[in-house]
C-alpha cells in the first residue's frame, strides 16, 4: 500500500459500518468535492477568461437533463476544437457535474478542448438504462451543437468518464460504432478510468483467473464489493450479461476507437480494467494503460494532495494526449 494513502486511510481500516442509504452516499460524495476535492484543484484553476462556461437543457422523450459545457477562448474566434464528452462516477446513483468540474476547467485550458460534462439522471429514481440513454443523448447533441462548442470532430470525439462513467463510455463506444447516426461523426477515442466492465456474476470462464480483484480487494475503502453490488443493484440492469451493461461481453470489439485506460493496483475494479485492455487490444483496438500501485478506487478525490493522486491527474493529461495525438 502506498505508505502516504495508507496514512490516510488508516482510521477506515478494519471497520464495519453500516450500509449508508443512497441519500447518505450523495451527501458525503458531494461534500468530498466541495470540501477536499475543489478546494485542492483551485489554485490551479486557469483564469476565468481562459474559457466561457456553458449550462444547457437537453430534452428527451421522458423528460430532460442538463450539461455543462466549457469552451477554451483564444486569440483566434474562429478557433475550433477537439471535444470530450464527460460521465462523471459514483456507481451510476450519485455524484454530479461538480465533481470533477474543476479538473475539467484545467483539461480544457491546458490541452485547449471543448468539454462536455453530463448530469445524467441517477438511479434507484432513474435506473437502467436512463442514465445510459441520457448519456447517449448527450454525445448526439454534442455531435449536433460543434457550432455552439466551437468543435471540430475530426481533431477529436473523444467520450470518457470514471467508474460508472467508464463502464457507460465503454458501452457508448460499442453503441456509436453501430449507429448509423455516426457513421460520419465517429468517435475518435475512450478515457475508461477504473471501469466497470463485466458484472461481478458473470465472469466469462475463460478469463475467471484473471478477474481476481474484486475478491482480492473486496474490503480496501472506498469502494468494498459489497457496495459495488448494491450501486448494481440501484442501478438494476435487465440481467448480468447484457453488455450495455457488461460491455466486456460484447460479441465484437472490433473497430472502436482507441481506448485511455486507468486502474488503481487495490481497486476491486482492477482486473476489469486490465482485462478489458487486453481484450481491446486483441481485437485490433489502440490501447494505453496506466496501472497505479498501491492506491484504491477513486482515492485521488479524498486524497488529491499525495503524489499517487498527481500521478493519475497526470496520466490523464497525458492519456488524453494520446488520444488526441498529440503526444510527440
Amino acid at each position: 500500500m502506498d505508505p502516504e494513502f495508507a496514512a490516510g486511510i488508516a482510521p477506515l481500516l478494519g471497520q464495519k459500518l453500516p450500509r449508508p442509504t443512497v441519500s447518505e452516499l450523495r451527501d458525503h460524495l458531494d461534500k468530498v468535492a466541495s470540501d477536499i476535492y475543489k478546494p485542492y484543484l483551485q489554485p490551479f484553476l486557469p483564469p476565468e477568461s481562459a474559457y466561457t462556461v456553458l449550462n444547457r437543457t437537453v430534452e428527451v422523450d421522458d423528460g430532460q437533463f442538463s450539461v455543462r459545457c466549457l469552451v477554451p477562448v483564444v486569440a483566434d474566434e474562429r478557433e475550433t476544437f477537439p471535444v470530450l464528452v464527460y460521465i462523471h462516477g459514483g456507481g451510476w446513483s450519485v455524484g454530479s457535474v461538480e465533481l470533477d468540474d474543476y479538473f475539467l476547467r484545467i483539461l480544457c485550458d491546458k490541452l485547449k478542448l471543448s468539454v462536455v460534462n453530463v448530469e445524467y439522471r441517477l438511479a434507484p429514481e432513474h435506473p437502467f438504462p436512463t442514465p445510459l440513454d441520457d448519456c447517449l443523448a448527450a454525445l448526439k447533441w454534442t455531435a449536433q451543437n460543434t457550432s455552439l462548442l466551437k468543435a471540430d470532430l475530426q481533431k477529436g470525439f473523444l467520450v470518457g468518464g470514471e467508474s460508472s462513467g467508464g463502464n457507460v463510455s465503454a458501452v457508448l463506444a460499442h453503441i456509436a460504432r453501430d449507429d448509423p447516426f455516426f457513421r460520419d461523426r465517429p468517435l475518435t477515442g475512450q478515457l475508461l478510468q477504473e471501469p466497470l466492465v463485466v458484472h461481478p456474476d458473470a465472469h466469462p470462464e475463460s478469463l475467471k483467473a484473471e478477474l481476481r480483484s474484486l475478491k482480492e480487494n473486496a474490503d480496501v475503502p472506498p469502494l468494498s464489493e459489497e457496495a459495488t453490488r448494491q450501486m448494481i443493484a440501484w442501478y438494476n440492469p435487465p440481467a448480468p450479461t447484457d453488455p450495455r451493461f457488461s460491455p466486456l461481453l460484447y460479441p465484437s470489439h472490433h473497430d472502436l476507437p482507441r481506448a485511455y485506460i486507468q486502474a488503481m493496483g487495490l481497486d476491486p475494479l482492477r482486473d476489469d480494467a486490465v482485462v478489458y485492455e487486453k481484450v481491446l487490444r486483441e481485437a485490433g483496438v489502440e490501447t494505453k494503460i496506466d496501472v497505479f500501485p498501491g492506491v484504491s478506487h477513486g482515492f485521488h478525490y479524498s486524497f488529491p494532495a499525495i503524489k499517487a493522486a498527481a500521478k493519475v491527474r497526470e496520466g490523464t493529461f497525458r492519456g488524453l494526449q494520446w488520444l488526441l495525438r498529440r503526444e510527440d
